[in-house]
This record gives structure tokens, sequence and C-alpha cells, in this order.
């Protein structure tokens, strides 16, 4: 049968399988290597997402183990910060350099000496977004030449995570083309061209993918928590959380941190975070009685509807200060005002004056903000008895050109959501490029990084952890995009600081100062780096019951693309406070 056929890979063959992110690939991938093996074929595995133990727990529920002719260049670990582990079946690359890539894949060739190896790269996306159209190169010089050495290679690219152009170029190079694609319920597998399949369209049944978040409550530290709504009720100023560096951090490190991630999945990712702000108030109200103090409870009671329908009801809790609206003044995520105005019953709306979503990025050409509004939504579905659920969207934003940001707030679904969460690769570059470009001009000249009329740099922690510190129930790849955007981000600053003439040590040096400026925590750098406080971790430490794994998925990475671009060195976290430790520590190596 023709899925059967695609999954025996030609040889003197490279095949790009392409496809959006959670599309499929991946599974497809690793039935392609199950087969190979049980061939008694020896494969060669490129893993750029995720490491090879992971990739082996994968197979092994497809009934692989540690097989001999299963080896691995890992291309994740090292990029991204992660310990490296000695193995006899691995060789360890960087996905930011091709070179090593090739030099990698080259040695475990000549180490198993055979020919009618199957390559199978998990995947060019990560590659391309370090090194653009190159990667085009990288796949006409190597990877077809070792295809045509009596090989075969299946090579899996995102679509939507790049420019159209980019694709097609690659494309041009393959000899073989099948794109993936998922719909409600099936995924489409398009053999677009094959060495040995004719063009063919094959409908797999699937479960509809939806956006899984764990709860919430289920490792919440009630007692943390407590302390935690009772000051947010009570707009303390004084530091709660982080005793000497205070509880507010430069809202350009947490929008670097969000944006930089969002370039690995630009469709899902949005999504995912949409859903993750949304669930962070509905579940801490949901659970109020255990989580509340008293206090708060009898307030809420006392000033809080039953339900937010009515504009009258909705006028009288902004007055208060509800959905969001007080706390967000606070923690200066924006200043927000109700348009009693123009709202009706269940449609109501929201102005917000210096958003921290979207500040500094003006006409980019998108709606951008990703914080207060779920922020919203999940305020309210977790406050009315009802039950009901409520979704809101931004109607304008300084990222589309507006002088403010607007949103709609309205019980159940709203049409053209998904739209409007889900970003364009070309957007999310531009993005990048204007905090690059923001981040290059304050470390270089001194340029302000970013600076609201009346609410300044800084936000709470609060808002920078809906950006970069809340991801543990998001999953492995809202983890994986921070910590690979993390490396971009810190090998780009770095290309860009030694561009302008300046040493290595300048740089490095530098790069801390702005960490420190950004109020990241208390950082010092000498054999090791070590950060007091850190922001991305602090809410892991803080609200977590039990011990956990070290959470620093973004300033690892970032650090770790920093020191390979200027010194060609490691950075790797030893410590990490929410593993229980007192500060974070990465050594250099």
């Amino acid at each position: 049968m023709p899925l059967a056929k695609i999954q025996e890979p030609p040889d003197k063959g490279l095949i790009l399988l392409a496809g959006a992110p959670g599309a499929g690939k991946s599974t497809f991938c690793h039935q392609v290597v199950v087969n190979s093996i049980a061939a008694d074929r020896p494969v060669i595995f490129v893993t750029s997402e995720r490491s090879p133990a992971e990739v082996l727990g994968l197979l092994s529920e497809r009934g692989i183990g540690e097989q001999a002719g299963l080896n691995f260049v890992d291309a994740f670990t090292e990029t991204v910060g992660l310990t490296t582990t000695p193995r006899s079946n691995t060789i360890y690359a960087n996905c930011a350099d091709l070179n090593s890539l090739s030099i990698a894949i080259t040695k475990l060739q000549e180490r198993t000496g055979q020919k009618g190896t199957l390559l199978a790269f998990d995947s060019l996306t990560s590659p391309y977004l370090f090194n653009g159209v190159e990667v085009v190169k990288f796949m006409r010089l190597f990877l077809s030449k070792f295809a045509s050495e009596g090989n075969s290679v299946l090579a899996l690219m995102d679509e939507g995570c790049g420019k159209e152009e980019d694709l097609g170029a690659m494309m041009s190079v393959a000899d073989g083309i099948i794109r993936m694609e998922i719909k409600e319920s099936s995924r489409s597998i398009n053999v677009v061209k094959h060495p040995t399949v004719t063009p063919t369209r094959i409908e797999v049944p699937v479960e509809p993918e939806r956006v899984k978040l764990a709860q919430r409550v289920s490792y919440l530290d009630p007692n943390m928590t407590r302390k935690w709504s009772g000051a947010m009720a009570r707009q303390l100023d004084k530091p709660l959380l982080r005793r000497e560096s205070g509880d507010f951090v430069n809202l350009f490190w947490a929008n670097l941190a969000h944006w930089s991630g969002m370039l690995w999945d630009p469709k899902r990712f949005p999504v995912t975070t949409y859903e993750l702000n949304k669930d962070d108030p509905r579940s801490a109200m949901r659970e109020r009685g255990t989580l509340f103090p008293w206090y708060v409870r009898l307030v809420l009671s006392l000033f809080i509807p039953k339900n937010f329908s009515k504009v009258k009801d909705m006028e009288q809790a902004s007055k208060f200060g509800m959905p969001y609206g007080r706390t967000a003044h606070w923690e200066r995520s924006g200043i927000v005002e109700y348009l009693a105005d123009i709202s009706k019953t269940d449609e109501h709306y929201f102005r917000v004056y210096e958003s921290s979503d979207c500040w500094g990025l003006e006409d980019i050409g998108a709606a951008v903000a990703s914080h207060l509004p779920p922020l919203f939504a999940g305020t309210c579905e977790g406050f009315e008895r009802e039950g009901r659920e409520w979704n809101a969207i931004e109607t304008k934003c300084i990222g589309l050109g507006d002088a403010y940001c607007e949103f709609k707030l309205v019980p159940g679904e709203i049409g053209g959501l998904r739209d409007s969460l889900e970003k364009d690769s070309s957007v999310i570059e531009r993005i990048h490029e204007r905090l690059m470009e923001r981040l290059v001009g304050f470390l270089l000249q001194g340029k302000p990084l970013v600076e609201r009329p009346r609410l300044g740099s800084h936000v709470h922690l609060h808002a920078a952890w809906h950006a970069m510190g809340v991801h543990p129930p998001a999953g492995e790849r809202y983890g994986m995009a921070l910590r690979m955007g993390g490396a971009r981000s810190g090998k780009k600053v770095g290309e860009h600081l030694m561009d302008a003439g300046l040493s290595k040590d300048e740089t490095i040096r530098r790069v801390i100062d702005f960490l420190e400026h950004c109020n990241v925590g208390r950082v010092t750098l000498g054999e090791t780096i070590r950060i007091k406080e850190n922001c991305e971790s602090s809410y892991t430490r803080l609200f977590t019951t039990g011990r956990m794994e070290p959470s620093c998925f973004f300033t690892t990475g970032f650090l770790n693309g920093l020191f390979s671009a200027v010194k060609n060195q490691h950075v790797r976290e030893t410590k990490c406070i929410a593993a229980g430790d007192p500060f974070c520590e990465w050594e250099i190596t």
C-alpha cells in the first residue's frame, strides 16, 4: 500500500517531509526508523528538538530499545546548554553550526562503515532558524551528497516557521516531497513527488489535537498562594517574592523570551499561551476557598456580581477593579478602562493604555497582546457560578498602528479568535528584529530598551511569568521553544556586538550588565555565572511543592547561545532555585 511504501525511503534519495508543527511528522519519522531497524538497516538519527533519551522513550512505545543499528547526532543538548551524557552511539553537535552537524554525521557514517544507512533528520527547523537560507546549501552540498553515496535521507521541516521561498528552495533540492497536514478528524499525507511512488494523497484517521494543560492546583503550594493573593488584593509595594531584587523586572526581558520562543511554533505556541494565561486566574478563582485569605473571599462575595453579563454589573465590578483592571495597573501590565458606552449585554469592551505586551512593537503589523485579554476571560470564568466559558480578542492594538489597545470580552466562542492568535512567521521575524535592534542600541549606544510615559519600563514578576515562567503545564514543546529561542537570541546578540568591534570579554560584560539592568536577578560573573532570585525560575521555586528540575529554560539557552557565539564555550546550569538551591548557577566549559 502507498503508506507502507513511502515509509521505506529509497536508496540514493533525499526526501523532505514538510508540514505545520503538530501535523505528525515526527510520528511518521519514528515509524520509518522502526521499519529500518526491523530490516536490519543502520540508522543515524539527528535530533535537534529533544534529547536522544526522549527519542528512545518514544521509540520504545513501538517496541524499539537500545539498538546497535541506531546512532544519534544530538544537536539539541549542547545547543540549549543541557548536560551531555557520554554515549557510545551519540555524537554531539550544535544546530547553530551547520559544519558541526556535517562532521558529526560523517563520523558516525565512518564508524558504522556501511552504505545503505538511513539518515533521519528531525528536524531542519532549528538549524534553519539559526542559519536561515544557509540550510539550503547544507542540503545541497551535504545531505544530497550523503544520499547519493547509497544512503537514504528523511529530513523534516516545519511549514510556517520561516520564509515560503526558503521552503521552496529546500523542496527544489529534495528528490521527494511529502507534505502533511492535520484536519479535524484525519491526517492528510500528500505525496507531491517521490522516486518510487506516484503522486497521491493518503488520509489517516486521528483524534483531533487539543491544547492540554495540567491542573495548576495540583502543584501549587497553597501557603504561598494565600500570601500571594493577599498581597495582590492589598496592592502591596514592598517585595514579597524577591527580598533583594524586588518584585519587578524590565518588560523587555520577558518579551524577548516570549517572542524568541514563538519562532519555533508560530501557530500553536500563541494558542497555547492564550489557554495557559486564561487557565491561571480561572483555576485560582475556582479554588479561592482554599487559596485565598478569608478577608479576600469576603470582599469578593460582597462586591463581585454573580455573573458578568450586564453592562451595569461589569461597570460596577470594573470600578471596584475587576475583572483584573486594578491588578493590571498595580503590576504595570497596562492602564485599563471599561468602555461602558459601546458595551452591551454579554459583549464588553476594555481599553488598555501602555500595554506591557505591545509597548515597543508599535505598528509591527499584528495584534500582539497575550497577557491581559486571556486573564480577563479566565477571571470572569473563575468567578461566575454558571461555569460559562469566556474569551477575549483584541480589536485594536498599538501593534496594528492604533494609539492604544482594546479587546472584546464575551461568554462563549469568538469568531476569528484562533486566526488572531496565530502569527505569520514574517511578523514574528519583524518583532524579533525590532527587539534585537533595541537591544543592540542599548548595548552599544546606551539607548533605552523601552520606556512608557506613566508605567515606566518594569512589570511585576506575575506579568513576566506569563511570558516565560509558567510553562510546566504546557508540555515539552513549549519548554523546547523557550530553550531554542533563548539560544538563538543569545547567539544573535553576541554576533552583533562582535561585528561592531567589541572584544570577546567586553561583549560578555555588556550582556551581563544588560541582565542586571533588566533586574533579571542579582547577577555575578566569575568562574561561573550566578543569578540570585532569577525571575524565570522564581515561579517554580515559590509556588510548587516538592523538589523540581532546573527550569531556567530561556536564560540557559540565552547564555549558552551567547558564549557559544563569542567564545566557543558552553554554559550549563548546575544549580537552580527551582531545584531547591539558594541560587541559579551555570558552569562555563
